[in-house]
């Protein structure tokens, strides 16, 4: 045999018509092409997804199953879709699909929130300002439904399942009835009053503003460090791996900006990670107890003016549900 001739692999003859391998090497035969080309693929396999009506077909074959509902909150209807778009409906499409095959009903509605001032923002740069009410509503839910039908085409391209065809939207006439009609029961019931309340406005838009949108310069708060006198001193002698305090007379110190929330404070949070000290002091010529922030016991100790030593230390998992008194309470 010549160089360049070849031969065929014992026991499996060449196909006819087909050129000799290569390389020595027993190929895979697939009925699916080898390669990825998922840029030239996924846009065809939604397509069918769409036109074989898979989602439909998935509800139907549900029926009857538990119900497993994906409270989504609806994107806004202005703009192009962005990558945190993207994020948060490809993960919520991840529960809905893994709750279909976990055995549960689970139906995706999407949604579109179409109110605000961004949109009537758009409609004054697009036809000016001062336009009658009725013409301003028109032309917003025009623009809304523009957005949402260019949000919807890109949602659907990341392969998200839900039920395109009867999306919700927040400016459907129903959903804004039944709002009115909400509002109404809560009318009636009393709940509705009139009080003084101030309403940010804003001078270059003409409207008022949510607190979240205003941005307040920095200022100095009033800060009060407050002790919380022991009220279950057997409780705290166990929490610190001690057989009994060696004095009733102690405080647990919290430091906050809000003093005027004091009266009404019911509860203290600890880290269940961090260390607390039991620190010995003397305080008015009294022997004191502080329990404090260990990493925090110099300042602390220092800002008060007096001087103690750690007796004890302990994690705040340890000090859950130990009760104390409150300040104010004598």
């Amino acid at each position: 045999m010549s160089n360049n001739e070849t031969s065929a692999k014992p026991g499996k003859p060449e196909k006819a018509g087909k050129a000799p391998s290569k390389y020595p090497v027993n190929m895979t035969e697939t009925a699916f092409p080898m390669r990825g080309d998922l840029a030239k693929r996924e846009p065809q396999w939604v397509k069918q997804w769409q036109e074989k009506k898979v989602y439909q077909r998935i509800r139907k074959a549900s029926a009857g199953r538990p119900k497993f509902i994906l409270h989504d909150g609806p994107p806004y209807a202005n703009g192009e879709i962005h990558l945190g778009h993207a994020v948060n409906k490809i993960l919520k499409d991840m529960i809905v699909k893994a709750r279909n095959m976990a055995g549960f009903d689970a139906q995706y509605v999407p949604g579109w929130d179409c109110h605000g001032m961004p949109i009537e923002i758009q409609i004054e740069k697009k036809y000016g300002k001062n336009l009658p009410v009725a013409e301003v509503q028109a032309k917003a839910r025009a623009y809304a439904n523009e957005q949402i039908a260019l949000q919807k085409k890109d949602f659907i391209r990341l392969g998200v399942l839900g039920e395109w065809d009867n999306p919700y939207k927040t400016m459907n006439f129903s959903n804004e009835a039944d709002e009115l009609r909400a509002l109404g029961k809560i009318l009636e019931k009393g709940y509705v009053y009139r009080g003084l309340k101030p309403v940010n406005w804003c001078f270059d838009c003409g409207s008022a503003l949510a607190e979240a949108e205003v941005e307040y310069q920095d200022k100095r708060d009033p800060a009060i460090d407050v002790g919380f006198p022991f009220a279950e001193h057997d409780k705290l002698a166990t929490a610190f791996g001690l057989s009994e305090l060696p004095t009733r007379h102690g405080y647990i110190v919290i430091w906050t900006t809000t003093p005027w929330t004091i009266p009404a404070n019911q509860a203290l949070n600890v880290h269940p990670e961090f260390e607390y000290a039991l620190v010995e002091t003397t305080r008015n010529g009294e022997a004191t107890l502080l329990i404090l922030a260990k990493d925090l016991v110099a300042s602390c100790l220092e800002r008060f003016g007096l001087e103690g030593k750690i007796i004890a230390t302990t994690t705040g998992e340890k000090l859950s549900l130990i009760r104390f008194h409150h300040p104010l309470a004598k």
